[in-house]
């Protein structure tokens, strides 16, 4: 399977089923290589992978991630190889712990130590594999000890909401021979204060999660750079805006970095899906 150096991730619940199908489209359409999404409230991550896979020829789908908590690990793995035989093998399983409000107040289960419940929910993955040859499986791995669990026990890793310099430390810890794709959100934006209030809303949802908090304080960030909607050179690192020249810069950066993949996030106004299209067509070329 081939990652590809340019792809794009979405929140695909604020779409519908003809909305999904023409979106997977546009992603092929403008030559991304993969199309990433989340699992949260919305859509169940397998059922979805299935219609994006449907909607599309040969874009390859990843889930980024999908929550551990969902199903065992044996349905992952089934999951996983039902639809790279029904589909082309164009699907990357894309795995995460998610967060304690989703998994104790939504889905009711114990939220256990993060690294101990993914080395465990990857071997029982692994256990299904050829001798000497992982699936396609990868990890949203934040902390330096995730990494290394994501190096040494699947393909690679799926870094979200990150510097180019966190970057920089994951392609250490994982090494080159494996897939680095990170998240990078962008908007065709030339005005700061306008570009920074997409960014701040963007942001809002993650500003109390444990998980990214403590990310982001490894990175470099300071408590008070992320009060109050975060500081602006926060948000500058967060989210890249400027016109297409500035951002494609930016998403050097990661490559420069040793990212193997980056995938933009196209941030635009609610419901503007207009901007969105434009974002993707003006970067494709990066």
């Amino acid at each position: 399977m081939r990652l590809g150096r340019l792809g794009v991730w979405y929140g695909t619940d604020k779409l519908d089923g003809s909305q999904l199908r023409d979106f997977a489209r546009t992603v092929e359409n403008n030559g991304y290589s993969t199309l990433w999404y989340p699992e949260s409230r919305g859509y169940e991550s397998m059922a979805l992978a299935a219609w994006l896979l449907s909607s599309s020829e040969k874009l390859v789908i990843g889930s980024s991630i999908a929550n551990i908590y969902a199903r065992d690990s044996f349905t992952a793995q089934r999951a996983m190889v039902s639809l790279n035989a029904l589909y082309g093998d164009r699907f990357i399983l894309g795995l995460g712990v998610s967060h304690i409000p989703i998994v104790e107040g939504l889905r009711g289960h114990r939220y256990d130590k993060p690294l101990a419940a993914m080395g465990a929910y990857l071997d029982g993955i692994n256990k299904f594999a050829a001798a000497g040859e992982l699936p396609p499986v990868v990890v949203a791995a934040l902390g330096p000890k995730m990494l290394a669990l994501s190096g040494a026990k699947s393909r690679g890793a799926v870094p979200y909401n990150v510097t180019p310099k966190h970057t920089a430390q994951a392609a250490a810890i994982l090494g080159p021979s494996k897939w680095l794709a990170v998240e990078q959100k962008v908007t065709l934006e030339t005005d700061p204060a306008k570009a920074r209030a997409l960014g701040r809303k963007e942001l809002s949802r993650y500003m109390a999660l444990p998980n990214y908090r403590n990310s982001w304080l490894r990175q470099g960030f300071t408590e008070a750079e992320l009060a109050d909607g975060g500081s602006d050179r926060f948000i500058d690192a967060m989210v890249l805006w400027g016109d297409a020249d500035t951002i494609r810069r930016g998403l050097r950066a990661h490559f420069t970095a040793g990212a193997a993949h980056v995938c933009l996030q196209p941030v635009h106004a609610d419901g503007d899906f207009a901007a969105r299209d434009r974002i993707l067509a003006a970067l494709v070329d990066t």
